[in-house]
């Protein structure tokens, strides 16, 4: 051995090893698996529970004021702490987060089955928002981290086939579970799928380096304060009508903690949100595209289920199988949309999306009696054309 070959030796058992080799052979399936279903177990969670709203209604006496907030406080807890949840990933490691995220969210869920009181589901809802904000973010980077090359691309179009479908097969869950059980149920399946879950993601997927940091905690607090004041409005609005003094005043302080917000983020090192992400032209009108299709898909939704099982008088099932053609059309149009956005572009396919619209409308146009399930199939896969269009951009 000559002395250059022996100091080749000596540096190569010096040096630290480097990160772990990502599982491309035969734990991909395994690790593919994992992030996939905590990323259903997430979006499920967007709608299951709302199919099970007027036995929730029934069971805990809430008004519809309160059904609305067990929707909106896992949405403003979600939406609100997202963000910051990703940071979190960056500091802590996102194997971490991803696994403190799918615990936290499978106690929540119990907590939620176990509800005897709306303040206490409300209160579990919003915890399963945080572990959603938690986990969430954290799932994308880890098909990063996990995967290579081709395995990557297949991984990430698994990955947005089920984030794209998770709303709507979300509503057909819901109605099976609570025909089969009661409305607890739409809780209680999250723990075991969340309980397999936790015990695998340390044991398959590969940790990913820390990147301490500071966290922008303010901006989190005044954004989801902002944002739950804003909701607040609207609700007491739809219940008091617009001279309500606390719907006023809610709208004042709404329109207060937003602008803090942009105020704070103006001046935040590390921001949750870069205000200049909004000043092209094309990304705003992409953003505001999305939150007009959001709100329009899960407003309909909250209406939708209560008017066929509390006027058509449908069961659970049968309401959670009128939104089966969304669930199809969804999936056909998330394979299709990557070609179109390929020949015609972005900004042409954007029009697209508002073929929501006349299903909304549509809707709201059918008389007591008259809206079949075939009216309700046609309505759903609208919107589905749309959200399919949206989840590929």
């Amino acid at each position: 051995m000559t002395a250059a070959s022996g100091r080749t030796a000596a540096h190569r058992e010096s040096t630290p090893p480097g990160p772990a080799v990502p599982p491309l052979h035969h734990r991909a399936g395994t690790v593919l698996a994992v992030i996939v279903g905590c990323q259903l177990m997430i979006g499920l969670d967007t709608s299951v529970v709302t199919i099970a709203l007027p036995d929730v209604r029934t069971g805990l006496g809430l008004t519809t004021g309160g059904l609305a907030w067990i929707q909106n406080s896992y949405m403003l807890a979600f939406g609100g702490l997202l963000l910051l949840g990703g940071r979190a990933g960056d500091v802590f490691g996102r194997r971490r987060a991803f696994t403190a995220g799918i615990v936290l969210f499978t106690v929540a869920s119990l907590a939620g089955g176990f509800a005897d009181a709306g303040w206490w589901l409300l209160a579990a809802r919003a915890a399963q928002g945080v572990a959603a904000a938690v986990a969430a973010p954290s799932a994308m980077a880890l098909i990063a981290t996990n995967f290579e090359g081709a395995a990557r691309v297949r991984a990430l179009s698994v990955f947005s086939a089920v984030t794209g479908a998770g709303a709507a097969v979300g509503m057909i869950v819901g109605g099976a579970l609570t025909e089969a059980g009661s409305w607890r149920w739409v809780f209680f399946v999250n723990v075991p799928v969340g309980l397999v879950l936790a015990l695998a993601a340390p044991r398959v997927l590969t940790e990913t380096p820390r990147r301490p940091g500071r966290f922008d905690a303010l901006g989190a607090v005044v954004s989801t304060g902002g944002m739950s004041a804003l909701v607040y409005a609207l609700i007491r609005v739809g219940s008091d009508g617009w001279g309500d003094g606390r719907a006023v005043a809610a709208f004042a302080a709404a329109a207060a903690l937003l602008a803090a917000f942009v105020a704070v983020e103006a001046r935040a090192r590390r921001p949750l949100m870069p205000l200049w992400l909004l000043t092209g032209r094309d990304r705003a009108a992409s953003y505001l595209t999305q939150l007009c299709l959001a709100a329009a898909m899960f407003g309909a939704f909250f209406f939708l289920t209560q008017y066929l099982q509390q006027v058509l008088g449908y069961g659970p099932l049968r309401a959670g199988a009128a939104f089966l053609p969304m669930v199809g059309m969804q999936f056909a149009v998330v394979r299709t949309a990557p070609r179109l956005l390929a020949r015609v572009g972005a900004r042409r396919s954007s029009p697209g999306r508002s073929c929501s619209a006349p299903g909304c409308c549509g809707c709201r146009g059918c008389p007591r009696g008259t809206a079949t399930p075939a009216r309700c199939w046609g309505r759903s896969s609208s919107w589905a054309r749309a959200a399919g269009c949206r989840s590929c951009r």
